[in-house]
């Protein structure tokens, strides 16, 4: 699943958008990436250990009501990202085709095939994903040996100290959000392990496999982000579109590169699968007629698409649960059985209205080409929303809880 095109794409925004040296946006790739693995990590380790889905697991920490809230947000997180991979892989099939095939057509294409795989339910893409990431990493080694005598590792940039400084702070933040996009689906794909099972072992393989795989590919983005950036000829040909950006390793390989692109956009489907599935149980998860709907229903609408939406939110629901978890929780035992029993669950208020704020910080903290604001503004521009929004929500959860839980005994 993070094996796939689409962090490449985000690696190139390291070097080539926001004109980091090479060793620089490896360096800020690699600390956002571990730190966004082990929030995937810690959220797979629930799955064992309730039975249940991420987001019904939510109900725990946040309530059953407003757990609906991030229902809705990662349905829509997901339509975006599922997306933007369609997109791309439509480019690279249209691309691969010398033209005769329209992205519109390649975009149809990627989306039935994700369509496909998610609509048969959970063996039938495993059993896809477990044989997916076998050719995709043969075709990025591929890759990585036709570009990586092109990289430039020595970009100049004429960023002043507090201006580099505020770019690596977003690219660190952008490959973060890269794993923050996993966690509320990560307990997803556990519940079908035993419950005994140690929840550091969970931990462990989620983090290592994970972050093996899309500190490769966000660090290989990055170098050929900087091909583009230091080869007029190659951007002028490439360059206006994101799926350009990997026929750019492939330009001087012929026919066995147009092969490794159409590889390439099997992993996008691979990418897409999992999120397509969730999206569809997210829907079931919001009850009354949504519960009576197949899955696959759902699915299908889902692959059509809308609008990407930024993951801000994901960072203050897992603040939530942390500190649930930890300060709240830490001694008392979790009875799964009541997974859907409102009165045995919290209210939530004080989760809702710590939700608030945190996104009220994340405005004010975020950078994005729509708007800016003041903090970020402050910053010289680097992207604080993540941070904002996780410290202004870790600050006011605690004693709303405390109060919650004084006046309403759960």
């Amino acid at each position: 699943m993070t094996l796939a095109t689409n962090n490449i794409i985000v690696g190139s925004l390291g070097s080539f958008v926001m004109g980091l040296r090479f060793a620089d946006a490896a360096f800020c790739a690699i600390i956002g990436c571990l730190l966004g693995t082990c929030t995937v990590g810690y959220i797979s380790t629930w799955g064992p250990r309730s039975g249940a889905r991420t987001l019904i697991a939510t109900r725990y920490f946040m309530g059953y009501y407003p757990s609906k809230i991030c229902c809705f947000l990662n349905i829509f997180t997901n339509i975006g990202y599922s997306m933007m991979n369609c997109v791309i892989g439509g480019q690279i099939l249209s691309m691969v085709s010398g033209g005769r095939l329209s992205v519109i057509v390649g975009v149809v294409i990627v989306s039935i095939c994700s369509w496909s795989m998610a609509m048969f339910g959970m063996k039938v893409f495993q059993i896809y994903e477990r044989c997916a990431w076998v050719p995709q990493l043969m075709v990025l080694c591929v890759m990585l040996g036709s570009a990586a005598p092109h990289f430039d590792f020595d970009v100049h940039t004429d960023y002043s100290p507090g201006h580099l400084n505020a770019k690596r702070l977003t690219f660190v933040s952008l490959s973060l959000s890269t794993g923050l996009a996993w966690a509320p689906l990560a307990a997803d794909y556990y519940v079908y392990y035993p419950p005994h099972i140690k929840r550091w072992k969970t931990f462990s393989v989620t983090v290592l496999g994970s972050f093996m795989a899309m500190a490769f590919t966000i660090i290989l983005g990055i170098g050929l982000g900087t091909i583009l950036a230091s080869s007029p000829a190659l951007l002028a040909k490439y360059g206006n579109s994101p799926g350009g950006l990997m026929m750019t390793a492939y330009d001087s390989l012929g026919g066995l590169g147009k092969f490794c692109a159409v590889i390439n956009v099997l992993a996008l489907v691979a990418n897409n699968t999992p999120g397509a599935y969730s999206m569809g149980m997210n829907f079931q998860m919001l009850g009354g007629v949504f519960r009576k709907v197949p899955r696959s229903v759902f699915t299908t609408v889902a692959t059509v698409g809308f609008l990407p939406l930024i993951g801000y939110w994901v960072i203050m629901w897992l603040v939530i649960v942390l500190e649930e978890d930890i300060i709240f929780r830490r001694k008392i035992e979790y009875d799964w059985s009541k997974w859907n029993s409102p009165p045995h669950l919290p209210l939530g208020a004080a989760a809702t209205m710590a939700f608030m704020i945190g996104w009220a910080g994340a405005v004010i903290g975020m950078d994005q080409a729509y708007y800016a604001g003041v903090i970020a503004e402050a910053a010289g521009g680097s992207d604080l929303g993540l941070w904002v929004g996780a410290g202004f929500t870790a600050a006011i959860f605690p004693p709303l809880r405390l109060l919650e839980r004084w006046f309403m005994g759960r």
